[in-house]
């Protein structure tokens, strides 16, 4: 069940909770970035609200900066990691701090704006399920028994998002991040906005084309999410007579975060992949392309396919069945020029009954809706988000991926043969520790991805 609570200026639901509310916002290196900080100031101006950021500037050095603003006042703290990393830093500072000011009377929310290298759905989960050690006068336990995510902001800027959204630089190489960082400004830009429940873009100096385009995407990525468009952060400072900070327009942009929002809360590789009813007709070249099949990929067309998905693509995603795979559900995801491939679970029909009846219901309920009597509930199905390319020739080269007739005798009834196929989706490996990484969405089994 998600967290519903008020949203702008109404923090007594969570009184009534017991949780201190947590608003976060995010945004890209930049003009976005400024939004971030004079937005998270603008709400700080309410009485009770503590804005909480970390500088990850000198990370590289293993020096952190803890930034606390609280009735006009900033407080800095310069934090020494022995290992100076993003998951250090939520682990050993940002989470067991959060967990201390929500046992403060005074503090009713709590902003949290965060640095470019954090990512918001990294930050909530972790919220949510890291477990939160030594803080005195707690119980060990995740900072979640304390805090609630309120929702998640957004800021981008709208002359470079899409740009930035379809390329393939990594955060290192535009020298924002550690040489051993591999994520692309790609992941975290469409990352950023897939995960928001409100947007505030800033479209000052922007081609009027330019914005229609970059409006027709955000309302495919996050349809679910209200947008507040303002010229430039500034925007953000303006001033009434009486001197507060006026933060009407973040206030009203909140208060209209419908009710099915995620708010923190993970996504469900197993639930339908189209959430919020996003426009299907074509918009100023971008369209939502939706491909499902009850057969399975062949591993080596597939793997020749996949770079359909990576030109003129802002995003793909979902469930994908591998002949060479048949118990696994693969994920895949893509972010312009990007591509993760990860594990999902297993398929119903690879499950024991004991693990069926752990599955969530209303999975169990949609699977038997298209159960096949030889294959179960294995499928695929894929939402891929174009913005230059064709959509038809996307369709084609997956379906050209498909096994044929032959194949699919195979993988009914000679699986051992199929087994033997050449497969360069099976290799394994482990990703470091840093739980604040975009990694495949993991369910009832482990993560395994290869990158491009």
């Amino acid at each position: 069940m998600s967290d519903t609570g008020a949203s702008g200026g109404q923090p007594a639901q969570s009184e009534r909770e017991g949780r201190t509310p947590v608003l976060v916002i995010a945004g890209l290196p930049g003009r976005a970035a400024d939004g971030v900080h004079r937005a998270a100031r603008a709400l700080g101006a309410e009485p009770g609200t503590i804005v909480v950021r970390h500088d990850l500037s000198e990370l590289h050095e293993g020096v952190v900066r803890r930034i606390v603003r609280l009735n006009g006042r900033e407080d800095v703290s310069v934090l020494e990691l022995a290992h100076g990393c993003v998951s250090c830093t939520l682990r050993k500072d940002l989470l067991p701090y959060l967990c201390l000011l929500a046992a403060r009377d005074s503090v009713r929310r709590i902003v949290l704006a965060l640095d470019p290298a954090f990512e918001a759905e990294a930050v909530c989960q972790a919220i949510r399920h890291v477990v939160v050690s030594d803080v005195v006068g707690r119980v060990d336990g995740p900072a979640g028994r304390s805090v609630r995510i309120e929702s998640v902001l957004t800021c981008l800027d709208a002359a470079d998002w899409l740009a930035d959204a379809t390329g393939d630089d990594t955060l290192a190489e535009r020298g924002h991040a550690t040489a051993d960082d591999d994520r692309t400004v790609a992941q975290l830009a469409v990352g950023q906005v897939e995960f928001a429940d409100a947007l505030l873009a800033f479209d000052g100096g922007v081609d009027p084309a330019d914005r229609l385009r970059t409006a027709a995407v955000l309302a495919r990525l996050a349809p679910l999410a209200p947008v507040r468009w303002l010229p430039e952060p500034a925007a953000l400072d303006a001033r009434e007579s009486s001197g507060m900070l006026r933060a009407d327009a973040l206030y009203g942009l909140l208060d209209r975060v419908p009710a099915t929002a995620r708010r923190g809360h993970a996504f469900d590789p197993h639930a339908a992949l189209l959430r919020g009813e996003p426009p299907l007709e074509p918009d100023c070249g971008v369209e939502l392309l939706e491909f499902g099949t009850d057969r399975p990929f062949h591993p080596e067309r597939l793997h020749t396919a996949i770079d359909v998905l990576l030109e003129g693509v802002v995003s793909a995603r979902g469930r994908v069945w591998l002949a060479t795979q048949p118990d696994e559900v693969v994920w895949l995801e893509s972010a312009g020029g990007g591509l993760r491939v990860g594990g999902a679970g297993k398929w119903l029909a690879a499950m024991t009954s004991e693990e069926i009846e752990q599955v969530d219901p209303e999975r169990r309920i949609m699977a038997s809706m298209r159960w096949h009597e030889h294959f179960g509930d294995r499928h695929t199905a894929l939402v891929i988000l174009v913005h230059e390319a064709e959509a038809e020739e996307i369709r084609h080269a997956l379906h050209w991926a498909l096994v044929d007739e032959d194949e699919l005798r195979q993988v009914r009834f000679a699986p051992e043969r199929v087994a033997a196929w050449a497969d360069p989706f099976g290799d394994q490996h482990e990703e470091p520790c840093d739980t604040t990484r975009s990694t495949p969405v993991s369910g009832d089994g482990g993560s395994r991805q290869n990158e491009r």
